[in-house]
């Protein structure tokens, strides 16, 4: 059996728990390593012994959010309607979609760079920055935004690359970025001087080698699909597909962003060492999520192939199987982190005060893993399948029905505790909305032709 024989059995017919690993559990180390590029500038600019710089880079990371965001339009959306086309027998116009994501990430690249030369002061403003972290976000937040096509081509060519099921080839390069980025952040920090300008320009070196991976793979024969220079050229066809579930995706993640706005706005009242103090969590608490994420991610795929091939009893057994590794693995994240906690903290910071801060927010972030998993492999579910406003309806119910209010009165509540727990408090309630939709969802999947094959 060759590679393209091999990657179509997974999706076809793997036992749904080895399917969900082989599909899952790559992604979620490629994001790992995506989550990396974050804790490692925080690792070298932490050395500088500057809060402030730290609370800066802390403070920038909604607007690689926002790219990921962004490319989501692409990443999620074409690589949704790529794996239906692909489980329906439409190769070429799986590599038609392929050709016009390559074009949007570019022009939406475009656009962000310019953000970031006109706009570079103000956008740190609306970031949380005060006058001892301002300039610090802006020398951060700008060159991030100048390399926003290779951020944004790192994650959306990846997503791509794993619709066809190419899996190892994604983690592959997710990794090497994330390596350049280790080399080189200590010589463009220390060594050249560049503090923390030197840390964001290492990041977008980083993501730079991973696209060049990206187009290296497609371009020489190993992927499935191909960036055929014959389907240059926009089709609106095309176009709203990739809209279809590439925009509620975005939405999602712009509620995401705000919500974090909110937070770190919230936060700035207790100080700037308050604010460094979370922003080590939140990286930390990243391997955690990105877990769960990758794993989610990875069965995306594996949904929406059966769902175009009409294969809804194998579906519904991936879903189930999803839902069981993926719980299981925050599960395990969970109890390490509650133990390790103050060593992990102590990774980025010697200051007490951020110290203990830290360790209190990290453990308070923890309650939420056993609940977002499952959440995510349901929203991911219908992000497959072609049905994003329900996967839509999920986020607007955790993001802004429930978390930002939560936010705004569990702070005026409880202060800082009361902060630190909303999002918990949040992501029990939102279990039950996720878990309601998905049984209705399988009940209209058990009464559909195919329900019971294989």
């Amino acid at each position: 059996m060759n590679k393209d024989d091999r990657r179509i059995s997974v999706m076809e017919r793997e036992e749904p728990v080895k399917a969900v690993l082989v599909m899952g559990l790559p992604v979620a180390m490629g994001m790992l390593f995506m989550v990396a590029y974050n804790l490692v500038d925080t690792y070298f600019i932490g050395l500088l012994q500057d809060p402030f710089q730290l609370a800066g880079a802390n403070l920038s990371y909604p607007v690689l959010m926002v790219m990921i965001a962004l490319s989501g339009i692409v990443g999620n959306g074409g690589a949704s309607y790529i794996a239906r086309c692909m489980g329906a027998g439409k190769t070429e116009e799986a590599e038609r979609t392929l050709m016009q994501g390559f074009e949007l990430i570019l022009v939406i690249g475009l656009g962000l760079a310019l953000a970031g030369i006109f706009f570079a002061g103000p956008i740190a403003r609306l970031l949380g920055a005060r006058d001892d972290t301002f300039d610090a976000t802006v020398a951060y937040s700008r060159v991030i935004l100048l390399g926003s096509f290779f951020t944004m081509g790192n994650y959306a060519f990846g997503q791509l690359l794993r619709s066809e099921g190419s899996t190892v080839y994604s983690t592959i390069g997710m990794i090497l970025g994330t390596v350049a980025n280790i080399i080189l952040d200590p010589i463009f920090i220390f060594t050249l001087g560049m503090e923390i300008k030197g840390a964001a320009i290492a990041t977008v070196l980083g993501n730079a080698l991973s696209v060049l991976y990206f187009l290296w793979i497609y371009q020489s024969g190993r992927s499935l699909l191909k960036l055929n220079l014959r389907f240059t050229g926009f089709s609106l066809r095309i176009f709203k597909e990739i809209m279809l579930v590439g925009v509620p995706h975005t939405l999602e993640q712009f509620l995401s962003t705000a919500a974090i706005l909110v937070l770190n706005n919230l936060a700035a009242a207790y100080g700037g060492l308050t604010v460094a103090a979370m922003g080590i969590s939140s990286k930390i608490m990243s391997f955690g999520n990105y877990m769960y994420q990758g794993i989610t991610a990875g069965c995306q795929p594996l949904m929406g192939y059966n769902y175009g091939a009409c294969n809804y009893g194998r579906l519904r057994r991936l879903i189930r199987a999803g839902i069981l590794v993926v719980t299981v693995v925050e599960l395990l994240v969970m109890g390490f982190y509650a133990l390790a906690a103050p060593g992990l903290i102590g990774l980025f910071t010697r200051d007490p005060v951020v110290l203990e801060k830290g360790v209190r927010t990290l453990r308070a972030a923890l309650l939420i893993l056993p609940f977002v998993g499952t959440t995510a492999m349901v929203r991911n579910m219908y992000n497959a399948i072609g049905m994003p406003m329900y996967a839509f309806g999920i986020t607007l119910v955790r993001q802004l029905i429930l978390y930002i209010p939560f936010l705004l009165l569990f702070n005026k509540l409880w202060g800082y505790e009361g902060l630190i727990h909303a999002q918990p408090a949040e992501e029990a309630l939102c279990l039950f909305v996720s878990v309601f939709l998905l049984h209705f969802t399988l009940e209209r999947l058990n009464r559909k032709p195919g329900a019971g094959q294989i």
